[in-house]
């Protein structure tokens, strides 16, 4: 009923730029917190970036100053842009969105969703 489509994932040198876009779609009523999460193998999934529909930010400390996440509502579409990146960057990154639907039984609620996850590589 709503699908997550991420994309912007890749290879780049430690110093580089990427951009990650998740997009929603599908029987949306409201989108609250958009962020995105990362996971580095033998690792637990970690918070990067979190954004309220009312553009308030949080970010983790290791990334504080490098990553803006941002978004645009009218698309629903949230995005990471990542700067200065470094080797302990490497990641599998997963967007992950408040969605607020209309259940079985036509009440509002609110569900979690999370996207199918991009790898990104930082090595020289």
């Amino acid at each position: 009923q709503v699908q997550l489509m991420e994309s912007g994932g890749g290879l780049v040198q430690p110093g580089g730029s990427l951009r990650l876009s998740c997009a929603a779609s599908g029987s949306i009523i409201r989108i609250n917190t958009m962020a995105w999460y990362r996971q580095a193998p033998g690792k637990q999934r970690e918070l990067v970036a979190a954004i309220v529909s009312a553009g308030n930010t949080n970010y983790a400390d290791s990334v504080k100053g490098r990553f803006t996440i941002s978004r645009d509502n009218a698309k629903k579409t949230v995005y990471l842009q990542m700067n200065n990146l470094k080797p302990e960057d490497t990641a599998v990154y997963y967007c992950q969105v408040g969605v607020v639907r209309r259940n079985t039984v036509s009440v509002l609620t609110e569900y979690d969703y999370w996207g199918q996850g991009t790898q990104v590589t930082v090595s020289s």
